[in-house]
């Protein structure tokens, strides 16, 4: 059975969902495409070890104190998002990657496309850094939480805006 709470942070409300082992399994922001609906999240529960763990590492972040989270997340999905979701948690903060890039690191250029998908279905923002993924030509593209949720997590990484 999942459980969830919710935190306060610089985008409003975070929902924070666990799976029946107590890991981290989703972090969802209001209005976040592909979200899953309320229901699925199981009851509210607080004092969760994982919550209080995300929680803390969440404001050491925004408060430009932590640049790598060690919070170990549960990503259930397909093997190949899974992979996907792993490279992601490989890009530097501060830094980006391009689809084609996260494609080259897993061994095939042309499933750039796939990886975008798969990048869009990340159950963990923020923690598993899929806003750090733009577009070829260095443009913003897509993000679950809205591209200027996105630019800004980017420009707070760079150094060029607080939140």
């Amino acid at each position: 059975m999942k459980r969830h709470t919710v935190i306060d942070s610089p985008y409003g409300p975070l929902t924070l969902v666990a799976d029946a082992d107590g890991a981290l399994c989703g972090l969802y922001m209001t209005d976040q495409r592909h979200r899953p609906p309320e229901e699925s999240f199981g009851p509210n529960e607080d004092g969760l070890r994982c919550f209080a763990e995300t929680e803390e590492q969440l404001s050491a972040y925004f408060a430009g104190e932590l640049t790598e989270f060690t919070v170990e997340p549960a990503l259930h999905g397909t093997p190949f998002q899974r992979l996907v979701w792993e490279q992601l948690t490989r890009i530097p903060y501060g830094e980006t990657r391009t689809y084609g890039e996260l494609a080259d690191a897993l061994g095939n250029r042309q499933a750039s496309r796939a990886v975008g998908l798969a990048n869009g279905r990340n159950p963990i923002g923020i923690i598993v850094p899929c806003h750090r993924v733009i577009g070829s030509d260095g443009s913003l593209t897509g993000y679950g939480g809205g591209l200027d949720r996105k630019r800004q997590l980017l420009d707070f990484e760079r150094g060029t805006a607080l939140f």
